[in-house]
């Protein structure tokens, strides 16, 4: 390996590991949505949303389970579209 790589690679475990240690002791884990309720609760108390989801997971840990998928499932068509595309290029010289 060049030396830059190693280099690179050195700077992104130290970010990941400093992560661990320079985190706040009492942070909870949030997504925006709940940051979102709480900011217009503050703003206005009696405001009630305009509609109601389609589907409410049981829990918590469905509701990041299909959100990762989500995710997951949006990466896979960006990276074919971007690999054939590439691929496709290369084919035609």
């Amino acid at each position: 390996m060049k030396k830059q790589n190693i280099l690179l690679l050195l700077t992104c475990v130290l970010i990941a590991v400093g992560a661990f240690f320079l985190a706040p002791k009492d942070a909870e884990f949030g997504g925006s949505d709940g940051g979102a309720e709480v900011a217009i609760t503050e703003v206005n108390p009696d405001y009630e949303p305009w509609f109601a989801s389609i589907y409410e997971p049981a829990s918590g840990e469905i509701e990041s389970l299909l959100f990762t998928l989500q995710g997951s499932i949006g990466v896979g068509i960006i990276t074919y579209v971007l690999g054939y595309h590439k691929g496709k290029k290369y084919v035609n010289h």
